[in-house]
């Protein structure tokens, strides 16, 4: 894929660890539409991933393929790193990814050893592009001192409940994507009267409604989990639904706050 403008929507699969049902999603979310697939080692689905993506008449160039090294899983040392990706390759039944991140910043990630072995896959051609997920600004900054490639995207939990204002800040002022997980949620946000209140104004359903505004601003992007055709097509249809500065100022003002992910030693802790 060369265009480096991700799609507002693409396709989270995290927890879809059935893998008929994993693979049949990916073939269904490709075919309809979707060009932004997101996996993890840590995820367990990678085979899954891959075979979706095989089974679908839609070509590899044009799929936007993410995974992520973890640090507790598979670490995050030079050799560690090599190790995980091209496991990931095998399981994938690919020969890059578009873009690999750093999964969290705990256990043994060390950002001058790890991001190096990461600048290092992006010069052999393993990967495309580097992205860091659940980092803080400070985090940030830190690995945008020692990338030699471009800090591609962070990747962290936003919805309605966690609008994560500083950090769409720094990622438009530092011309990178932020990439939400959860963004709906868990489906609470789904509930939220505000949410509710633009869905009806639009004729749309409270998901598009809530992903129409994680995304507003235009370079947060959302990779949601949905496994039937249904949520799946709903979910996609968000990118069709222009939200006025009405609409996005009610949602601004949900003043309910909740994390859905967290770990121990998370940099919020």
């Amino acid at each position: 894929m060369t265009d480096d403008r991700l799609p507002p929507i693409g396709l989270g699969t995290w927890e879809n660890d059935d893998p008929e049902q994993c693979a049949q999603t990916v073939t269904d979310a490709l075919e309809m539409g979707y060009r932004h697939v997101d996996t993890a080692r840590f995820y367990g689905n990678e085979a899954a991933v891959g075979e979706g993506i095989a089974a679908a008449d839609v070509a590899r160039e044009d799929v936007f393929l993410a995974s992520k090294l973890h640090p507790m899983a598979e670490g995050l040392a030079s050799d560690e790193v090599y190790d995980g990706i091209e496991e990931s390759l095998s399981l994938l039944e690919v020969d890059h990814l578009d873009l690999v991140y750093v999964h969290w910043p705990v256990g043994n990630y060390d950002a001058a050893e790890t991001l190096s072995a990461f600048d290092d896959l992006v010069d052999d051609g393993l990967a495309r592009r580097v992205g860091v997920s659940n980092f803080d600004i400070e985090l940030l900054e830190e690995a945008r001192d020692h990338l030699g490639a471009p800090l591609f995207a962070n990747q962290v939990e936003r919805h309605p409940m966690l609008p994560r204002e500083e950090l769409v800040a720094h990622a438009q002022s530092h011309d990178y994507h932020l990439v939400a997980y959860s963004p709906l949620g868990r489906g609470e946000a789904l509930d939220l009267p505000a949410v509710e209140a633009v869905a009806e104004k639009h004729g749309v359903s409270p998901a598009q409604a809530c992903l129409a505004w994680v995304t507003h601003p235009d370079n947060v992007v959302a990779v949601p989990k949905a496994t039937g055709p249904d949520h799946l097509e709903d979910n996609l249809a968000a990118t069709d639904l222009e939200l006025d500065p009405d609409d996005v100022e009610r949602i601004d003002a949900v003043t309910t706050r909740e994390r859905f992910v967290d770990r121990e030693g998370a940099p919020w802790k």
